[in-house]
C-alpha cells in the first residue's frame, strides 16, 4: 500500500501534539511532508516552537515545519492559553528545540508543494485555524484540484461551543479563513465537538499511555494531565478530550468513525454566533453537501490504535 501524502496545519497545543506523534508513528499509512504552523492556540512563535519540540521529541528531525500566518483573515488573534496554558504545550519538560524552521512561509509551502503534485494526491490535515489553508487557497485557486481530501478538526453542531455559547475555537479563530476552505471545492471530512469530546482520556487510558515507559508515552500522559483539568472543570467530564488526533486516526481506521455528508456554512457577520458551523445535520435546507461531517467513533478501538502506535515512537 502506497503512503498518503499528508500535511499537519496545526498550532500546537497538547492534543495536536499528539495528533502529529500518531502519524510519525505510521509511516506505513503516512508520508508527513511537512508541519505547517498557524497561530491559535497561542501566538505563531509558540506554535512553530511547540511543532519542532514534537518532531525532536518523536525523533524525526527530518520532517520540514513552517512558520505561516501570524493571525486571522482580517481579524485580531484569539488564543487559548487558559486551556494550553502559557506555552501551548504545558505538561512535560521538553527541551528546546534545536532543529531549524524552513526558510519558506507557510503559505508558500502549501502552494509550491501542491503545484508539483498529480491531481487528488495531497491530504490535508488541519488541526488548528485554517488562515494558512485559505490563504493558499486564495493565493492559488489552481491548488484545490490537486487536494485529495481536507480532514480538518472544528465546529460542533450538538455539542455547540467551547469558545462562545454558539463557536468552536478553531472556527471561531478565523470564520472567514473557514468560510473560504469550505467553498472551496474540496472534499472535506470534519471532526466536530460532537465527536472529539467521546474520544476521553480517562485515568485508564492515560495509564496506558503512561505504561509505555518511553519519552513519548510518559510525554503524552504528562500533557493530559496538564489540559484534562480545565476539561474536568467547565463540562464534568471523566477525562480531557483528544481533539485533533481524531484527524488522523480517521486516515488510519475511518471505520471508526461514524457521519453525515451534510452542508455545512460558516456564519461570519453575527457578533452573537459569530463562527458558528451552520450544520444541516437533518438535512432540512436544499443547500447541497459539502463535507462528511462525523459524529460518533468507536471510543476504545480509537484509544487502541493510539496506544499501539505511540509504542513505536
Amino acid at each position: 500500500m502506497t503512503a498518503r501524502k499528508i500535511i499537519i496545519d496545526t498550532d500546537p497545543g497538547q492534543d495536536d501534539a499528539v495528533a502529529i506523534l500518531l502519524a510519525l508513528a505510521s509511516p506505513d499509512e503516512i508520508e508527513l511532508l511537512g508541519l505547517t504552523c498557524v497561530a491559535g492556540n497561542v501566538p505563531l512563535e509558540l506554535t512553530a516552537r511547540n511543532a519542532r519540540m514534537i518532531c525532536e521529541l518523536a525523533g524525526r528531525t527530518d520532517i520540514p515545519v513552517f512558520a505561516g500566518c501570524d493571525r486571522p483573515l482580517g481579524r485580531d488573534l484569539v488564543t487559548a492559553e487558559h486551556v494550553h496554558g502559557k506555552t501551548g504545550l504545558d505538561g512535560p519538560d521538553l527541551p528546546e528545540p534545536a532543529m531549524p524552521l524552513a526558510d519558506t512561509h507557510a503559505v508558500d509551502f502549501l502552494v509550491d508543494t501542491l503545484r508539483g503534485e498529480p491531481a487528488g494526491s495531497v491530504t490535508l490535515v488541519p488541526i488548528g485555524p485554517l488562515t494558512n489553508i485559505a490563504a493558499a487557497f486564495k493565493a492559488a485557486p489552481d491548488i484545490v484540484e490537486k487536494v485529495q481530501e481536507i480532514v480538518l478538526m472544528g465546529g460542533a453542531y450538538f455539542e455547540v461551543g467551547n469558545i462562545t455559547p454558539a463557536a468552536e475555537f478553531n472556527i471561531y479563530v478565523d470564520p472567514d479563513a473557514a468560510h473560504i476552505v469550505f467553498r472551496a471545492g474540496a472534499p472535506i471530512t470534519v471532526m466536530p465537538l460532537d465527536v472529539t469530546h467521546k474520544a476521553l482520556v480517562t485515568k485508564r487510558r492515560n495509564d496506558a499511555f503512561r505504561a509505555l515507559g518511553t519519552p513519548v508515552g510518559v510525554a503524552v500522559a504528562e500533557m493530559t494531565d496538564f489540559f484534562e483539568r480545565f476539561d474536568k472543570e467547565k463540562y464534568g467530564s471523566a477525562g480531557a478530550p483528544l481533539h485533533d488526533p481524531c484527524t488522523v486516526a480517521y486516515l488510519l481506521n475511518p471505520d471508526l468513525f461514524t457521519g453525515r455528508h451534510i452542508n455545512v456554512e460558516i456564519e461570519t457577520t453575527s457578533p452573537l454566533t459569530m463562527g458558528m458551523t451552520v450544520a444541516d445535520w437533518w438535512r432540512v435546507t436544499r443547500r447541497p453537501p459539502n463535507a462528511l461531517f462525523i459524529g460518533d467513533l468507536d471510543a476504545d478501538g480509537f484509544f487502541d490504535l493510539l496506544t499501539e502506535r505511540l509504542a513505536r515512537l
